[in-house]
């Protein structure tokens, strides 16, 4: 649900819904929906009952002017009936569910309707959310008005105050998609991300996307050249030679809250800058650091992926291997020891040619992501992968459980 100053600038930014607000509707905003609450009806046997419309807000800026989506509404509660208990010829657009915060769980939508106004013969959009509202309502609600003298204009507007988001901007994205449940599985996580190269800045650019508490980055190392071929957004001058972790807080801090990237490897002694994290990728590409690495997260039992990537030319076109490793709390030195991911540098490592390019990190940074979403119940995890191969020559994917390995 919206906060208390969100509903404020919301409701002065956007006259249409100060006007619903105004009237005495009872607005709440929740996910990026409007929500209007104390919504009259009749039923079959035309007893009175109260539903709720929901219609999505669709930012037009960052100033929090926002618009509607299409012409359709939700509807919390069963098909409204007119005068004669016949369901209001409506035009059904079929059940439909929607998943709201805690906030309004007492808004449970079952249906979408569909209904344009028609003006001299022909059919037209709402111009604005008070003209949509007004004529939804006297549509659903106009028979219980008139037989049981009911009435919406509860002046029950909510202004409730949650947990503030991390992101700047509403996350449009989620409301649109109708899966803001599903995105606050990941909201009290503390990620970290080890290593900002091409594989760990794509993980970056992911997460940053997610609305999880916070997120720590680390790397040592400096931007260059190379680096923008590998990395997400628009090259500025000023960032060639300043520290990854320097450019990639200057790329993000206006989207969100809660980066905070650091000038610093891991190893060993990085156990207090590692308090509190719930996950971590690993996205190194040295022997000896990941050993290190591993067995620090190890210790602190924060359960985390390591990803890696094999590619190599032999006189003509690239091959080789990505690979997505899994470390669970309870397994996590069983797979050290089975050694699927390089813990050491061999001499004929020292001198290879470490080829990366930028759609594979992108690709490997995925393949972390939502194995980790997974983990999360963002995605279904039909069999619990720990250890997924991709070969780039056929382009197919192996993948092992931990007692598969």
């Amino acid at each position: 649900m919206a906060s208390a100053s969100q509903f404020q600038k919301l409701v002065s930014r956007n006259d249409d819904i100060a006007r619903l607000v105004g009237k005495g509707y009872a607005v709440t905003f929740d996910s990026g929906w409007m929500i209007i609450r104390d919504i009259p009806y009749l039923d079959q046997q035309g007893a009175e009952q109260w539903g709720a419309i929901a219609t999505k807000l669709v930012p037009v800026d960052a100033t929090d002017l926002v618009q509607q989506e299409d012409h359709t509404i939700l509807f919390a509660g069963t098909h409204p009936c007119g005068l004669d208990g016949v369901p209001i010829p409506l035009i059904d657009a079929g059940t439909h569910q929607l998943q709201l915060s805690a906030a309004c769980a007492d808004v449970v939508v079952q249906r979408r309707f569909s209904n344009k106004p028609r003006i001299a013969g022909a059919l037209h959009g709402y111009q604005n959310f008070y003209e949509k509202i007004e004529s939804y309502v006297g549509i659903v609600a106009g028979p219980a008005m008139e037989r049981h003298g009911s009435n919406p204009l509860t002046y029950k507007a909510v202004e409730d105050i949650p947990e503030p988001s991390v992101f700047r901007y509403q996350d449009s994205l989620s409301s649109k998609a109708e899966i803001a449940d599903l995105s606050a599985k990941l909201k009290d996580d503390v990620i970290a991300i080890i290593g900002l190269g091409g594989t760990g800045s794509s993980v970056l650019d992911y997460m940053v996307k997610t609305p999880v508490r916070e997120i720590r980055g680390f790397d040592g190392d400096y931007f260059h050249v190379h680096n923008a071929y590998r990395s997400q957004g628009k090259l500025e001058e000023w960032e060639l030679g300043q520290p990854k972790a320097v450019v990639y807080q200057g790329r993000y801090e206006g989207f969100r809250s809660g980066v905070q990237l650091y000038k610093q490897y891991v190893d060993s002694e990085s156990g207090p800058a590692l308090e509190g994290v719930t996950f971590a990728f690993v996205c190194v590409d040295k022997g000896p650091a990941r050993g290190a690495i591993f067995d620090l997260l190890i210790g602190l039992g924060i359960p985390f992926i390591d990803v890696g990537m094999g590619l190599k030319r032999a006189g003509g076109a690239l091959s080789g291997m990505l690979r997505t490793t899994y470390f669970c709390v309870e397994k996590a030195q069983q797979m050290r020891a089975m050694g699927l991911a390089e813990v050491s540098e061999t001499p004929e490592n020292i001198y290879r040619t470490n080829v990366q390019i930028a759609e594979l990190n992108g690709l490997n940074a995925a393949l972390a992501v939502i194995r980790y979403k997974q983990l999360r119940q963002f995605y279904t995890e039909a069999t619990a992968q720990s250890h997924l191969l991709f070969d780039l020559s056929d382009l197919k994917m192996a993948g092992m459980t931990a007692d598969e390995i």
